[in-house]
């Protein structure tokens, strides 16, 4: 009989994680607030729950891939959330990019109700989820990091241990995300400078992609940016904008000046108010650059 575990959460990456999972040989009991969105996952090892606390009930894990800290505070602890249903010590493993501040709230809140928390946000896009190729953060208590590792292997290239607060995972997302936009900006910046000195950004990007900036974040997001492909969409400017206000929020709230993340705050806020909030966030960034710079 298979093991089964909830899953709360079926976007770009909650999908491909999901289907990795019931792959694995797991059975799922899935919840995402648009439920037709389940039926791509198939019938096979899965069944649908119309509330998060169905997804929950009498299973030893419980995954949330959701959007943002409101959507999983409300998954977790509304009239339907999880620790309605979730037994004692079972773990709920969070996945999403949220405020270290909510993942210490929720970790209380679990403790106070008997199961536990585990904070585990990813970086990769949604191709890196469906190869299985994610870089997992996770943080919390070493027994409940040690019982979700299991689960964790089957969804990444590696886990990486930040210890036993609970939101220090978190802090390392929203540090890397930030990095990532910085990135982001400084490439669409750089090539569209090129491009308006009548140099190919496809050039410019592969020679810096492949001598002193070799790595994947400049070969992978400086193919996009110089090649102004936007499709398809692995991750909105408007979740950007979300990880841009985190980033702010966790610098003020830390007395730690950062002015470039006041600069993509404001590019991917310029975004949103364009109307391009549904678009990748390499378009909102790039676009952003190019429209700037008149091409």
């Amino acid at each position: 009989m298979k093991t089964k575990i909830g899953f709360i959460g079926l976007g770009n990456m909650g999908t491909s994680m999901a289907k990795n999972l019931i792959e694995s040989g797991y059975h799922l009991q899935v919840y995402n607030r648009t439920l037709s969105k389940i039926d791509e996952l198939g019938t096979d090892g899965v069944t649908k729950c119309l509330s998060p606390a169905e997804a929950a009930a009498n299973v030893p894990f419980v995954i949330t891939m959701v959007s943002d800290d409101e959507v999983l505070r409300e998954s977790t602890v509304g009239d339907g959330g999880i620790l309605k249903t979730l037994q004692p010590n079972a773990v709920h493993i969070s996945m999403s990019t949220i405020s270290p501040d909510t993942s210490e709230e929720l970790a209380k809140l679990h403790q106070q109700a008997g199961s536990r928390y585990l904070a585990s946000p990813v970086f990769g896009r949604p191709e890196a989820a469906a190869a299985r190729k994610l870089w997992i953060c996770i943080s919390g208590d070493e027994q409940t990091k040690t019982d979700a590792r299991p689960i964790l292997d089957l969804l990444g290239q590696g886990v990486i241990d930040f210890g036993p607060t609970k939101g220090g995972a978190n802090v390392v997302k929203i540090a890397g995300n930030f990095m990532i936009m910085a990135s982001m900006e400084m490439m669409a910046e750089a090539f569209t400078l090129a491009e308006k000195n009548g140099l190919s950004r496809t050039q410019v990007s592969e020679f810096f992609g492949s001598t002193i900036f070799n790595a994947p974040i400049f070969q992978n997001y400086g193919r996009l940016i110089a090649g102004k492909q936007y499709e398809p969409v692995g991750f909105k400017s408007k979740l950007g904008y979300k990880d841009a206000r985190l980033a702010f929020k966790l610098s003020q709230t830390s007395e730690m000046p950062m002015p470039i993340a006041n600069a993509v705050h404001g590019r991917l806020l310029t975004a949103v108010a364009k109307g391009w909030g549904e678009t990748d966030w390499v378009e909102g960034v790039s676009r952003g650059v190019s429209d700037d710079a008149g091409i």
